[in-house]
């Protein structure tokens, strides 16, 4: 079923953002995922390369013994391979709010586009 799916892949998404697993990232983020927010009124454009690059080179949430605290928000399903997932989760003492788009390519879900904002803190 469509929602096991979704929620199996974003077990995985939250594990890659708390752990930063980065063959786990590769199977999360699709190569030409690009990332988007507006942090502090300047617009923010991270492309896979540059994400991939950042999360690598901080310390772990999961490290810092930081709370986990992750919920699914939305789902939207634009076709059988095309949804929208809008989750909450805490990273660090942030709370997060991403909008994920997802394709299933190859009998796989990934995201191929993410919008985020820092919602508040924890």
């Amino acid at each position: 079923m469509l929602i096991d799916e979704i929620r199996e892949f974003l077990a995985d998404y939250f594990e890659v953002l708390q752990t930063q697993d980065m063959a786990l990232f590769d199977r999360v983020f699709h190569k030409g995922c690009v990332l988007y927010s507006q942090q502090d009124g300047a617009l923010v454009v991270r492309p896979y390369k540059a994400y991939r690059e950042m999360v690598q080179g901080r310390e772990a949430p999961a490290a810092g013994n930081f709370p986990r605290s992750e919920e699914l928000l939305m789902l939207d399903v634009l076709s059988p391979s095309m949804v929208t997932v809008k989750v909450r989760l805490r990273l660090f003492n942030n709370i997060m709010e991403d909008h994920l788009n997802l394709m299933k390519d190859e009998g796989r879900w990934m995201v191929y586009a993410k919008h985020f904002y820092r919602a508040g803190t924890a």
